[in-house]
């Protein structure tokens, strides 16, 4: 994927980590293979997406990386999986790590910690599951995939250029801090 996006553009300068699996298990009956499978996707693919940006960003002197987390990285979960909090919570670990590592290599990184958004994986969540989230969202609605991406597209640009280990929440104050 790097070397596609080098030969042809000749540079790197964003790298969105934007991959989830959320699988509905219960605690205790999360496999091995299941709890392997969710942090091979969710933690371990942005993993080594970045290791490999990271080494091109600092050639270029200036690159942006941008997480999309998850309140259940931040809080737990209240209908997700543990293995995806758990997952979602070490991506924000992860990012924070590189901000502080690479913000002298003019590379910036940050996380967007979006609430519940209208994808294809909530629209098949049960009613009562949505309507119990949708209790604890002040703002009393779902969140848009383009309000992730306004927020995506501003920690990318010029105008948040002294911004880095941030955590955005996009939620619609479903975590107020």
């Amino acid at each position: 994927m790097i070397g596609a996006t080098l030969a042809h553009f000749g540079r790197l300068d964003i790298l969105v980590n934007n991959a989830a699996i959320c699988p509905l298990v219960p605690f205790e009956e999360i496999t091995d293979e299941g709890w392997a499978r969710t942090l091979a996707v969710n933690l371990n693919g942005p993993f080594y997406c970045s290791q490999e940006a990271v080494k091109v960003m600092k050639k270029q002197g200036w690159g942006r990386i941008i997480a999309i987390s998850s309140v259940a990285g931040k809080m737990g979960s209240l209908r997700s999986g543990t293995d995806y909090a758990a997952a979602k919570g070490g991506l924000i670990a992860l990012t924070l790590c590189l901000a502080r590592r690479y913000a002298t290599c003019g590379i910036t990184a940050n996380v967007v910690a979006p609430g519940t958004i209208e994808t294809d994986l909530t629209r098949n969540w049960p009613a009562e599951a949505i309507q119990d989230l949708l209790a604890h969202t002040p703002l009393g609605r779902l969140g848009r995939p383009q309000e992730v991406a306004a927020a995506v597209a501003f920690l990318a640009s010029e105008e948040a250029a002294f911004i880095t280990g941030e955590v955005l929440d996009v939620n619609g104050g479903f975590l107020m801090d």
